[in-house]
């Protein structure tokens, strides 16, 4: 008969287990969703930055060698993601097929000018680092002048900026929730843990004895929970792959890989904080207050 309520204790805490892994495994995926938002939403603020284009347009009477020798020259810099030039000839060839029109029939000369059409790093595609970059090129006694976007690259900015403020302060709140929701979780896990953890003690147990069979399956039940989320997380990306592609070629591997890596840390560490301080609390409290 002693065994029965043994038993009976044993069972009715695999249940609990089992909730607290999904439970916990369910807030783990809303903070990987966030994840997943924030390194997206970083890799498509380069996108649009790195899709501005600069053109050093130069002068009429430059020769072909000379803007080629500036080309290689330009491209060395290190805010430089893509260059090409563009000749009088090509630029007129480029309008005609945009618009549609041959003005050259019309005007018997060509008044287009010949460019170097650069693409910028995104850290470099900022109003202050533009306007350093604008001034060392219109040194050079071939170029006539630079022309980009000036206002979209200050709007970009600025709505990356309060976009990036927003999304801090949902994460600071989020990971607050995380914490609070996971170790509430946990410590609820645990209540059917009390009379066992409380006999063990009163049988002579130390604590570190008593503490580590629950700080290993608490490692285990994290660690699970945040594979569960991954996996979750891993299926949205697909989903998303399956609806837009284009989506595949933004997408930031490294720091997916990160992501993914954190989520299994703090899914370890507060489910084994939580467990742990829920053993101690048990272990400070006398037999009655158990009730």
């Amino acid at each position: 008969m002693a065994q029965q309520p043994g038993k009976s204790s044993s069972k009715k805490s695999k249940p609990s287990y089992l909730y607290s892994i999904i439970g916990v495994a369910l807030v783990l995926f809303l903070l990987g969703i966030l994840g997943l938002i924030v390194i997206h939403a970083n890799k498509l603020s380069e996108y649009f930055k790195e899709s501005i284009e600069i053109q050093v347009i130069l002068r009429d009477n430059v020769k072909e060698d000379q803007a080629l020798a500036l080309k290689d020259s330009i491209a060395q810099r290190p805010y430089i993601k893509s260059i090409e030039y563009v000749s009088k000839d090509v630029a007129a060839q480029r309008f005609k097929t945009e618009f549609g029109e041959d003005f050259i029939n019309l005007l018997q000369y060509n008044p287009l000018y010949a460019s170097i059409n650069i693409k910028g790093n995104a850290r470099y595609v900022n109003p202050d680092s533009l306007k350093i970059i604008e001034a060392n090129l219109t040194q050079q006694s071939i170029v006539r002048e630079i022309s980009y976007q000036r206002v979209l690259v200050s709007k970009l900015n600025e709505n990356v900026r309060k976009i990036g403020l927003v999304i801090l302060g949902v994460s600071l709140l989020l990971a607050l929730v995380v914490i609070f929701l996971i170790d509430n979780t946990i410590r609820l896990a645990m209540f059917s843990n009390r009379f066992l953890i409380k006999t063990m003690q009163m049988v002579g147990a130390t604590r570190w004895f008593i503490a580590k069979p629950f700080d290993i399956r608490s490692i285990i039940n994290g660690a699970l929970s945040a594979i569960l989320a991954i996996a979750g997380l891993v299926g949205i990306l697909y989903f998303a792959d399956q609806l837009l592609p284009e989506l595949g070629s933004m997408r930031d591997y490294f720091m997916i890989s990160v992501l993914f890596l954190g989520m299994i840390l703090i899914g370890i560490c507060i489910s084994l904080v939580s467990t742990h301080r829920s053993v101690m609390k048990y272990l400070r409290l006398k037999l009655d207050d158990l009730y």
